[in-house]
């Protein structure tokens, strides 16, 4: 029972330390802002409401349009699939968004499929390599930065991170239930990871 007990207290503060360690990363990817010259900032999605970009989306879509209009990017790609009762994929809606902030058409690419981060990604890298594109920014809200900058990895996009600088996200009662959902997100995908790794 003893020895029970002493493997039990072990395992849950190896959990614990585990969870800080990933709790850090959320919080620290959150101020890295590289903003390195880079030929595409990619925007992941943040859904639309009434066939408007939502608040969160149109904070994402704000800061890429900052990053091209001051010569960090060349190219705008916008993610987003097509929402439950949608007429137009998401990132089509933020697309219409983006050029009325005066961004030209013809820099602004969309990808239409998606419905989740991870996908986001991988189907923006897709375009990346249709396009003969090399280097991403990282467009997305701060909390969400550390899942985002792995799934791009594991994505095969060389990337730096840019947080938005403002968010939809602003008091306790908003930020610390999308932090909680980060954090079990961010340790689901790291567990995934490593037992594709292993198993697949």
């Amino acid at each position: 029972m003893k020895t029970f007990k002493r493997i039990l207290r072990i395992t849950l503060l190896v959990v614990l330390i585990y969870l800080l360690g990933t709790s850090a990363t959320v919080l620290i990817y959150a101020h890295i802002d590289a903003q390195e010259k880079s030929d595409v900032a990619i925007v992941l999605g943040a859904g639309t409401i009434n066939n408007e970009a939502s608040p969160v989306f149109k904070e994402r879509v704000n800061h890429a349009v900052e990053l091209y209009k001051s010569g960090v990017v060349q190219k705008i790609i916008i993610t987003g699939g097509l929402g439950e009762g949608s007429v137009l994929a998401d990132s089509q809606v933020a697309k219409q968004y983006a050029l009325s902030l005066g961004v030209p058409a013809a820099d602004i690419l969309t990808e239409e499929k998606s419905t989740i981060t991870q996908e986001n990604l991988e189907n923006a890298a897709a375009i990346m390599r249709e396009e003969g594109f090399q280097t991403a920014v990282i467009v997305s809200d701060p909390l969400h930065m550390a899942r985002a900058m792995l799934m791009a990895k594991d994505a095969g996009i060389d990337a730096v991170s840019s947080p938005t600088p403002t968010s939809a996200y602003k008091t306790l009662d908003t930020k610390l239930p999308f932090f909680l959902r980060e954090e079990m997100y961010y340790c689901g995908y790291r567990f995934l990871r490593i037992y594709h790794h292993f198993f697949a």
